[in-house]
């Protein structure tokens, strides 16, 4: 490869790095390439790889594509070149003609971001190149995170106005000693809130102990809380410290504090007002530092009516009360968390994805019986089955699209009615998106699709094609050759 002619025809949108000895694909690819405006660069060996992703512009993305026919070994090197390059490219792989039950072992071991048949059509190519984008995108992030951030475990993300009055409830009691009680819907935040007030406080040195009390049956609580001694009973073979014990000096949690049984909130509510405590089988006092923050989904106040809940513990807890809106109140706050929750995924390496702004939109129509919790997994569930893709209305769960309609388009544009050359007629035409569009890709797109249906009502003649697109028959061969089409509908698989 001519390096400085690799250099010059390097471009700062995109760059591909071709891994082929194929001169026929090369001249195709290059062709194709060239028309997206991606540059390519020829490479026949892993080390001329290496080194071309060293030489590459900061500011480029890379894709590497490798051709069907290398060798094991030569794969899994080509493998290594690009492993070791920062941030890591992403690794396309083309397919061969007998690609069948060999893929999977021809690239055992390589992390293949997806796979390219040829001839190829104009809009999987662009699929393919936008997951190429956004792998690169996440291996950029991740490289300068290098963990996952501490904020990503207590922030609590959003614009709306129950949202920045509770960030600001929070600034005002979290370096206090109150107790604070948080309410709230499950799946609204509750311990987000909980590390919150923890970490804004003085004690954020000290542990954080969170213990959920509807989760442990009410004979075990009481150890769980207080520690036991060894023999206290039966299988207590040795002593154990309780979650007391654990936070000294931090923060206790006490989460779905409304399903404790009624014993045990004598018991709590005695080292709340005491601030001591005796182990399970123990009558040695121990004295605790330990600040409080309870939360439950329940109405406190009705099981005090029923009964079922301590009236002075709750005026014990409820010194400073948080109350949690569901998602579906401050939907306004959806964007910013769908963009947290992504980043979350793609600090813990678990992929990447993205949403379109209407299927943002989408998600903001939904009610959300499960709040940030049931945002949380539908996200992770898209990072799943769209990896490194973009996610639009029609690809997000049925549940998520009732009441939405999906605007029919023309080539990539929504339709909107405007009037025809007649006053009184009403026809229509395609509306420009809020976010604007790429006009050269649409057009190419457009021109693309009528010489395919051109083809298609022609029986793949070019000369009737070319007739009815009225051009020279001479023209549209020139296109197709432009667009890397074959004529044989079949064969293009177009």
């Amino acid at each position: 490869m001519d390096e400085k002619a690799a250099k010059s025809d390097q471009l700062a949108t995109g760059c591909i790095y071709l891994a082929d000895r194929d001169q026929e694909r090369i001249d195709y690819l290059r062709n194709i390439f060239h028309f997206i405006d991606y540059s390519m660069i020829v490479v026949d060996s892993p080390k001329e790889l290496g080194k071309a992703l060293e030489a590459a512009e900061a500011g480029c993305f890379t894709t590497v594509v490798l051709g069907p026919e290398w060798k094991e070994t030569e794969l899994k090197a080509f493998g290594e070149a690009v492993a070791e390059a920062s941030p890591r490219p992403a690794l396309i792989r083309l397919a061969g003609e007998d690609d069948g039950e060999t893929a999977g072992a021809t690239t055992t071991g390589l992390q293949i971001l997806d796979t390219l048949t040829l001839p190829t059509r104009y809009d999987t190519l662009l699929g393919i190149l936008d997951k190429s984008q956004i792998f690169q995108e996440q291996q950029r992030a991740a490289g300068k995170k290098g963990k996952r951030p501490l904020e990503l475990f207590r922030s609590l993300s959003g614009n709306s106005r129950a949202t920045r009055r509770i960030n600001r409830m929070i600034e005002q009691v979290a370096d206090t000693e109150a107790t604070v009680l948080i309410l709230g819907e499950s799946g609204t935040g509750k311990e987000v809130v909980a590390r919150k007030l923890h970490y804004n406080s003085s004690r954020r040195s000290q542990p954080f102990v969170p213990i959920n009390c509807g989760a442990i049956p009410p004979d075990l609580l009481e150890s769980e809380l207080f520690g036991h001694e060894k023999g206290a009973f039966t299988g207590a073979i040795t002593a154990r410290q309780g979650r007391f014990e654990m936070a000294e000096g931090g923060t206790l949690f006490l989460d779905e504090i409304g399903d404790m049984s009624m014993p045990m909130q004598v018991k709590l509510l005695r080292v709340l007002q005491e601030r001591s405590f005796e182990r399970v089988g123990s009558n040695k006092t121990i004295q605790c530092n330990v600040r409080i923050i309870a939360a439950t989904h329940r109405n406190l106040e009705q099981l005090i009516e029923e009964d079922r809940f301590r009236e002075d513990l709750y005026y014990r807890l409820n010194v400073f009360p948080i109350d949690m809106p569901p998602l579906r109140e401050r939907a306004e706050d959806i964007p910013v968390l769908v963009n947290d929750l992504i980043s979350r995924i793609e600090t813990e390496k678990r992929g990447s994805v993205r949403l379109t702004p209407a299927a943002v939109m989408a998600l903001t129509q939904y009610r959300w019986p499960g709040n940030v919790r049931e945002l949380a997994n539908l996200i992770e569930r898209l990072a799943i089955l769209y990896p490194y893709g973009v996610v639009d209305v029609k690809d997000l769960p049925e549940k998520f699209r009732v009441g939405i309609n999906i605007v029919e388009q023309v080539g990539d544009l929504p339709v909107v009615n405007g009037t025809g050359e007649d006053p009184e007629t009403v026809v229509a035409v395609p509306r420009l998106p809020t976010d604007g569009i790429d006009l050269k890709a649409h057009l190419n797109n457009l021109e693309m699709n009528l010489i395919r249906q051109a083809l298609d009502e022609s029986d793949g003649v070019v000369a009737h094609a070319a007739k009815r697109l009225s051009m020279r028959r001479t023209t549209l061969v020139e296109k197709l050759r432009k667009y890397g089409l074959q004529r044989n509908q079949e064969a293009s698989g177009i």
